[in-house]
């Protein structure tokens, strides 16, 4: 029978992972590794951190196991250890959105009011994927995309909207997708679309909810 202080020292390795999440920087670079996997400077720049600051981060992620590494040359590449970590991820999204009571107004404060934003749900996008009468943009960085994407979807980073906007017609509908149910990418492109006359639709969550409800994926960039 196992005595108290192998017990304890069981459980603060349980707590070993809660510690390493104990930071939003680094909740917010498993947000991002949940798209596929990044380079440290390419994080840095995500998360608004010096790559110090960033790689520190990783490294408490990489010692509580949540996160793996690989090297290309003098460059390492970030990715999530396991499809677990990224269900960690979404659990303790959905914990904290259901018991925090300020979660909503925090969310509001950065997404603004989605009131007016209308959506598509995973599963009729899924079934007009290959319809003709819709057109699919990924709103996120095209390192992202290139990762892997909704079959069929156009790269257009939101930085890149306005300037594409005369690419799209304004005769079929268009639906933005990007990270996940907290990312402002698809908010700010449906906005700007309508603006614009176009009929815009957001994806009700991001891709790594597609991918997961095994919806149809591609990799690379559009040739």
């Amino acid at each position: 029978m196992g005595d108290r202080e192998a017990k304890n020292a069981l459980f603060d390795g349980f707590a070993d992972v809660a510690k390493a999440l104990g930071n939003g920087r680094r909740v917010e670079l498993l947000d991002v590794l949940a798209q596929g996997e990044r380079h440290v400077e390419e994080l840095a720049s995500e998360i608004g951190q010096s790559v110090a600051n960033t790689s520190h981060h990783l490294q408490v992620l990489a010692s509580a196991g949540l996160v793996a590494t690989r090297r290309v040359g003098n460059r390492i590449y970030y990715q999530l250890a396991s499809g677990d970590v990224e269900q960690l991820w979404t659990v303790l999204r959905s914990v904290a959105s259901t018991h925090l009571d300020d979660l909503d107004e925090l969310a509001s404060d950065y997404l603004g009011n989605r009131s007016r934003l209308e959506e598509i749900s995973r599963d009729e996008l899924a079934r007009r994927l290959d319809d003709g009468t819709l057109i699919v943009i990924d709103v996120r960085p095209e390192a992202e995309y290139a990762a892997g994407h909704i079959r069929g979807a156009r790269s257009v980073p939101i930085e890149q909207l306005a300037d594409m906007l005369r690419s799209l017609p304004t005769d079929v509908d268009i639906v933005a997708y990007c990270r996940g149910p907290y990312c402002v990418f698809a908010d700010d492109a449906v906005r700007l679309l309508r603006r614009r006359r176009h009929n815009a639709r957001r994806l009700q969550d991001g891709f790594p909810e597609w991918r997961n409800a095994h919806h149809p994926t591609e990799t690379g960039l559009a040739s």
